[in-house]
């Protein structure tokens, strides 16, 4: 395959790769071709590793443990400058030993592919190099921002409302609660715990993102005040089981007053009932949140929405994640809200250096002080363009992609029987399923063999990083032993990468033996 960069390994001419920092721009003026030799030479190493992470015949990784990774890398920080050939030899030795998430064998993450628009918005917003706490110096980002978030708030089937991009899945949760507390009590922002009435109480699946139980934890509650509810063998909530416990906690003088639904949980992707939890919400006078950090990329289709996000519309805030199901590029994470201007009258400190009410612009497009962040990263040009060049449409054709991909992996996982065990039927692209090795084929499936197959998990993703031909991911949980979970969320993988998957699983680890 010819080189995407046209080069053969990137290389500067020796009198710019001898050059320093302080030998092109911003420190000389006059340095504009040097400056545009080390850029131009820095992208073709970028368009190569493109390259590389859409070739099939490339693996995924080349493992190394840490302390040989550690003598392999030149990591160390010198007093004096080094050269401009060197930092670029530094560029392709990171790209070198890096995991290639974005390779259509990688169904390790949440996370996986490589979207090139995406990509192209995250080279351009790095560029720019702005702050997005005010419109002054990010005009162009905030009202993107503004375009986007009403967007999104329209498709969860809002009129109105407020948003924000967070760093992350686990911080948007964290901006949920915080405003729930102030929704519900408002004087909590000056008058701390005493004007409280009761102990607080959140309630959530014990299938949920740890996150939730982390909001407990930095927010004061404390995490046994964050209530798991069980879930049932799909792994969604039982709304009868949240209803007794908020009924038990009222009985004791407690205060119920924020529910956590999630929509595609981590490990099994499942959906809580929205419906039946929002009438508990809405009986009980509690905030409802839907965690949609990895199933919110649904909404986009006609075909998946329903059942799954019935409901997503009674929620007083959403979670929803780009950089997961959609294939933003990292971080793209946000947060909505069903209340205009609860964002500001929550976290506003009105810090009069930065938050002037006096400019020439209405102040309302400075989104600094609708966060507990001061500095906040342009994460929305990538998520812009990205919409911009799929359209809708093309998001919802990639939503149903990803999810026919899933029920074909599920066909062909049962057409193998004797090599792999189906541990329940997928409502998102979550699968979750053992393989066999031939030691355990042929044996009648019991918890014996549960705890036997959850050994070869170990045994065989280990032999995944050593060949680097694939990369899937295993974990327990509250039912079951160690079983794997395949993710396809890259517009890159096929049926063909699929089948390629489950032959690879049965000649790394067909030989395996477990005690």
């Amino acid at each position: 395959m010819a080189s995407l960069s046209g080069q053969g390994t990137p290389k500067l001419t020796s009198a710019v790769g001898n050059l320093y920092y302080d030998s092109i721009l911003p420190y000389r003026e006059d340095a504009n071709a040097q400056t545009r030799e080390f850029l131009a030479r820095v992208v073709d190493v970028l368009l190569d590793y493109v390259q590389q992470v859409n070739d099939r015949n490339e693996k995924i990784l080349e493992f190394k443990m840490p302390e040989e990774m550690q003598k392999t890398l030149d990591l160390a920080l010198h007093d004096e400058p080094l050269p401009l050939k060197q930092l670029l030899e530094d560029c392709k030795s990171a790209l070198k030993h890096q995991v290639k998430t974005g390779h259509p064998h990688f169904f390790n993450q949440l996370s996986c592919g490589l979207d090139i628009i995406s990509l192209a918005g995250e080279w351009l917003t790095a560029a720019a190099n702005t702050n997005m706490f005010t419109y002054e110096i990010a005009p162009v980002f905030i009202l993107m921002e503004n375009v986007v978030l009403e967007k999104m708030r329209s498709m969860i089937g809002w009129k109105t409302g407020d948003s924000i991009l967070a760093p992350g899945g686990s911080v948007s949760n964290l901006y949920a609660f915080l405003a729930a507390r102030h929704h519900k009590f408002p004087q909590y922002k000056e008058k701390g715990l005493t004007s409280i009435p009761g102990h607080l109480v959140m309630y959530t699946s014990d299938q949920c993102h740890y996150s939730v139980k982390s909001c407990a934890s930095v927010c004061g509650l404390g995490t046994d005040y964050c209530i798991c509810v069980p879930s049932d063998e799909h792994g969604r909530m039982i709304p009868s089981e949240l209803e007794r416990l908020v009924r038990y906690h009222k009985d004791r003088g407690n205060v119920p007053f924020f529910v956590n639904a999630t929509s595609g949980t981590t490990v099994l992707g499942a959906f809580d009932p929205l419906m039946e939890i929002a009438d508990i919400c809405q009986k009980y006078d509690m905030w409802m949140h839907v965690d949609a950090a990895w199933g919110g990329g649904l909404l986009f289709s006609k075909k998946y929405r329903h059942p799954r996000l019935t409901g997503i519309e009674r929620a007083d805030s959403v979670t929803w994640n780009p950089h997961k199901l959609m294939g933003t590029l990292l971080q793209c994470s946000t947060v909505h809200f069903k209340y205009e201007g609860i964002l500001l009258s929550c976290n506003a400190m009105s810090a009069e250096y930065l938050f002037m009410t006096d400019k020439i612009y209405d102040p309302r497009y400075d989104t600094g002080d609708k966060v507990i962040q001061c500095g906040r990263h342009n994460d929305i040009f990538k998520l812009w363009l990205q919409w911009r060049g799929k359209g809708t449409s093309g998001f919802e054709r990639h939503m149903d992609r990803l999810m026919e991909l899933s029920e074909y992996m599920v066909r062909r996982i049962k057409e193998q029987p004797d090599k792999f065990y189906l541990i329940l039927e997928p409502e998102m692209v979550n699968v979750s399923f053992w393989y066999l090795p031939k030691q355990l084929r042929n044996l009648p499936h019991d918890s014996n063999k549960e705890i036997k197959l959850g050994k070869v998990c170990a045994k065989l993703k280990g032999k995944m990083m050593q060949a680097g031909t694939i990369m899937v991911g295993y974990q327990p949980d509250d039912r079951r032993p160690n079983f794997f979970r395949n993710i396809i969320s890259s517009a890159a993988v096929t049926e063909k990468d699929i089948d390629f998957l489950l032959s690879e699983m049965d000649r790394l680890g067909q030989d395996i033996i477990v005690d």
